[in-house]
């Protein structure tokens, strides 16, 4: 058996394959392996879950030659070795605002709660919802499906690291939402003016516990890249 044919191929649009894989290892494998190929024809790679949308420009190549190209990919040898960079980031649970909500859910203290969020190494297998926000999966079964709010917030800070479902994310800019907010990062994780997007599917993430102090000395900072 081919590796195509673990894949589907699909248009998406007029500029565009859509690859769908069986999970999300297998998804970044193939968004690995085609990045690496630097194809010329290529705009851009963009993992999603299980999912691959590579565009394509129409002038130098149609669907089915970019179908082509991407069937052939040896991406299964990429499988085990597609873990992008790992960024430490700091997060103050003393600015969480739905620790009860979360405790009573879980049942576990909020000290629990803080220790197994700051334990766990998570995946970003989206960007979206807003500039650079990282969904991060996958919550272990402790912290998993806790429901989003009844009524979502009219304005989330930006740094905001909210969590459920089974994924855990960060706000990069004030906006609306409906997430359990169980902390804040410091730092400055987008800026779109300077085209500032250091997290990146694949990419791993780790929170360290910071205190209220150490948020206000390092407010503004940015992720290093």
């Amino acid at each position: 058996m081919t590796p195509a044919a673990n894949l589907r191929f699909n248009p998406l649009g007029d500029q565009a394959v859509l690859i769908q894989a069986a999970d999300e290892a297998d998804a970044l494998a193939v968004a690995t392996a085609a990045r690496e190929q630097r194809y010329g024809w290529a705009e851009d790679i963009v993992q999603s879950y299980a999912s691959v949308a590579v565009f394509y420009r129409p002038d130098a190549i149609d669907y089915g030659g970019a179908k082509d190209a991407l069937a052939t990919l040896d991406w299964p040898s990429r499988r085990n070795a597609a873990a992008g960079k790992l960024h430490q980031i700091p997060c103050c649970y003393e600015l969480g605002m739905d620790f009860d909500r979360i405790t009573r859910h879980t049942g576990l203290t909020r000290d629990d709660v803080i220790a197994i969020h700051c334990e766990t190494t998570y995946t970003v297998y989206a960007i979206g919802f807003c500039p650079g926000f990282p969904y991060l999966g996958y919550l272990p079964e402790q912290l998993a499906g806790v429901p989003r709010l009844e009524s979502p917030r009219l304005k989330v800070e930006a740094g905001s690291v909210g969590l459920t479902g089974r994924q855990t994310g960060i706000y990069t800019e004030a906006r609306p939402g409906g997430w359990n907010i169980v902390g804040r990062t410091p730092l400055e994780l987008v800026n779109v003016a300077d085209e500032y997007f250091p997290i990146r599917t694949g990419d791993r993430v780790r929170f360290q516990r910071i205190d209220e102090g150490a948020f206000r000395r390092m407010a503004g900072e940015r992720l290093a890249t």
